[in-house]
């Protein structure tokens, strides 16, 4: 319902698709970029929003993390997790964005719900997500919109935001509860 990205754009891939593409790009295949992009951009997308809360420095990003790709698919080596080898490019861009800043940027969640893509959720839904997140600490909210909204399994943001697996899960889980309860109207 609420908070997911549609079936057909998290398809999962094939297993062993992106670890095919990822060879394919480390020989020059556009093609095969263009493949990867199209698999993977919204959840490097939404997993940079979440860090650098700015929609325009997570399309740079985005863009900066493909083109690093492109530069180190030569060099990669298949350890069965060619997303995790992704998104950590994508992490380590948006430190170094970070730093760049020399702060954390704080935008309004009004404006990261406004940035997502706008075939993912109608204006109904983009009204009841930006009220449910204002009411979420920062932590419940990057692991909701990375779970939720990006597709990214458990594991993987723990993987990313270095917390470990027991945190990411309680703090969905909180998240989660606190989401419907204020869908029921029970929580301000």
């Amino acid at each position: 319902m609420l908070c997911t990205v549609p079936t057909k754009e998290r398809e999962i891939p094939e297993p062993g698709a992106e670890d095919v593409l990822l060879r394919a790009i480390g020989t020059g295949d556009e093609e095969a970029l263009e493949a990867l992009y199209s698999s993977v951009r919204i959840p490097v997308f939404a997993y940079a929003l979440s860090i650098l809360k700015n929609r325009e420095d997570a399309e740079d990003v985005l863009h900066d993390s493909f083109l690093k790709i492109w530069e180190a698919a030569p060099r990669y080596r298949s350890e069965g997790k060619p997303r995790a080898w992704i998104l950590t490019i994508t992490k380590n861009l948006c430190r170094m964005k970070l730093r760049e800043r020399a702060k954390t940027a704080q935008t309004p969640v009004e404006e990261m719900v406004w940035s997502l893509p706008s075939e993912e959720l109608s204006l109904e839904e983009r009204t009841v997500l930006r009220v449910c997140l204002e009411q979420l600490p920062e932590d419940d909210r990057q692991v909701l919109l990375l779970h939720a909204v990006a597709g990214l399994r458990h594991r993987e943001i723990a993987a990313l935001t270095e917390k470990p697996i027991s945190t990411v899960l309680s703090k969905y889980n909180r998240a989660i509860r606190k989401v419907r309860k204020i869908l029921e109207g029970g929580v301000s």
